[in-house]
């Protein structure tokens, strides 16, 4: 093993430290990292494998670990971190051999502490690897056992079971712990996707159209958001579930249409590319360096019809004319349990009470935008989360609240064909396992005439 791929563990085993200490953003910081060591695409590619990967089986791990160590409670932190990091490849990588990782692991004890902590690393590794991992059959418990065995925080797992049944909360928290595929939307302002797939393979990408979505490509290898073709403003990064939301809203050309939380912007270039450049697209955010990416993504896609406002959604009513726009996206701020398999560390951070507190935000939000819809105008709640409460039951009591609006059982048509058998009356709700996407929800409302 070189001495570069050593540090590369050691600084995974820092990354999960910090995330863990500082709950920071794993995405943020190993960002942060690859620039900072200018590392090479294979300690990239490791460094990514070894600090998601670990993230992902955090509880999988230690359920592995626990009967090895003696005294958990007394064992300095970055030291189980790098237990984890190991057993993480001993388990689920096969390219690197366990005497390999052992020894690496071993060397970076010493480094760190001293002799009796790399004995000690050493001892727990080899003792697993002579008497194999416990069982998980010992846990009688199923939705324990698929909690420990998906790593998934066990009241989260309940809570799913409860909503959709265990088979397909089974799914989801399998798919969870998958790396997503890199999705991009072509700016057919620009160019077209065979034009745009073109030149990506051109540039070594390599690339092929989204079954889903029209507009939409997906990266089979290599990050496009590097690519010449990125910076020409060609593309966007974004989800395929997110791009959905466009197809809701269906805004037409010369309309006025308000995105109320619209940072970084996908969503809004999305409408205003769709209306061919007419129109004006408002974008508020609550702050103003968001507002800042909205600006630059629309500058590089090069859209002149959004018009971009650093402003409190939940105040929009008192600086915005009431029934002025013909349309109205409210993407919410929400749990965020759709994009797990992006964001792996919040399966460790988020509490149940988080979601009933957002679903009050969720609510405020509704009563705040909803007079701006003109009438017979579409108002579109969408979020990037798996939960009824911050879902449908927050639509069922916007709309029991506001007898102006309906739900609107049209969008089925407005949607891609493969996306429409999973739309229900106004209600889409994507699971991560349907076609690989994140986890997310729409609805679509109509005020009446």
């Amino acid at each position: 093993m070189t001495n570069k791929r050593k540090n590369v563990r050691e600084a995974a085993m820092d990354l999960l430290e910090a995330i863990e200490k500082n709950q920071s953003y794993s995405n943020l910081l190993l960002n942060s990292t690859i620039e900072k060591n200018k590392l090479s695409t294979v300690d990239t590619g490791l460094l990514t494998e070894l600090t998601y990967g670990t993230l992902q089986r955090r509880m999988a791990l230690d359920y592995f670990l626990k009967p090895f160590i003696k005294n958990s409670k007394k064992t300095e932190s970055w030291v189980h971190q790098l237990l984890r990091i190991t057993l993480y490849q001993m388990v689920y990588l096969d390219k690197i051999p366990d005497r390999a990782a052992i020894y690496e692991a071993v060397e970076i004890a010493k480094k760190r502490g001293h002799k009796g902590i790399a004995g000690m690393v050493n001892g727990v590794l080899r003792n697993i690897q002579r008497q194999g991992l416990p069982s998980l059959d010992e846990v009688s418990n199923p939705i324990e056992r698929l909690s420990i065995e998906t790593s998934h925080p066990e009241w989260l797992v309940k809570r799913w079971v409860n909503q959709f049944g265990f088979d397909k909360t089974k799914e989801m928290c399998e798919i969870n712990l998958t790396a997503p595929l890199q999705t991009a939307r072509v700016n057919l302002t620009k160019t077209t996707v065979r034009e745009c797939i073109e030149d990506l393979d051109e540039e070594g990408f390599q690339i092929e159209k989204s079954p889903i979505i029209p507009e939409a490509i997906r990266s089979l290898k290599g990050n496009i958001a590097f690519s010449k073709a990125f910076n020409k403003g060609l593309f966007t990064i974004q989800d395929e579930s997110s791009m959905l939301v466009s197809y809701a809203l269906a805004a037409n050309k010369n309309e006025k249409i308000l995105d109320a939380c619209a940072a970084p912007g996908g969503k809004s270039t999305h409408i205003a590319e769709k209306m061919e450049l007419t129109g004006v697209v408002y974008s508020l955010d609550l702050h103003e360096h968001k507002v800042k990416l909205i600006n630059a993504n629309a500058s590089r896609l090069g859209l002149g019809n959004i018009k971009t406002m650093v402003m409190d959604s939940r105040k929009a009513g008192e600086h915005l004319e009431k029934e002025s726009f013909d349309r109205v996206l409210l993407d919410a701020p929400c749990s965020g349990l759709g994009v797990m398999r992006r964001k792996p560390d919040m399966k460790y951070t988020k509490k149940e009470e988080d979601i009933y507190q957002l679903s009050t935000i969720q609510q405020n939000l509704l009563d705040s935008v909803s007079p701006l819809v003109k009438k017979g105008g579409i108002l579109v709640y969408s979020t990037c989360t798996v939960d009824k409460e911050e879902n449908e039951n927050t639509v069922s009591k916007f709309l029991q609240e506001h007898s102006e609006f309906d739900l609107d059982d049209t969008m089925k048509e407005r949607m891609p064909e493969a996306i429409q058998p999973l739309v229900t009356d106004g209600y889409l709700q994507i699971f991560p396992q349907d076609f690989g996407s994140d986890g997310f929800f729409i609805a679509c409302l109509r005020k009446k005439v």
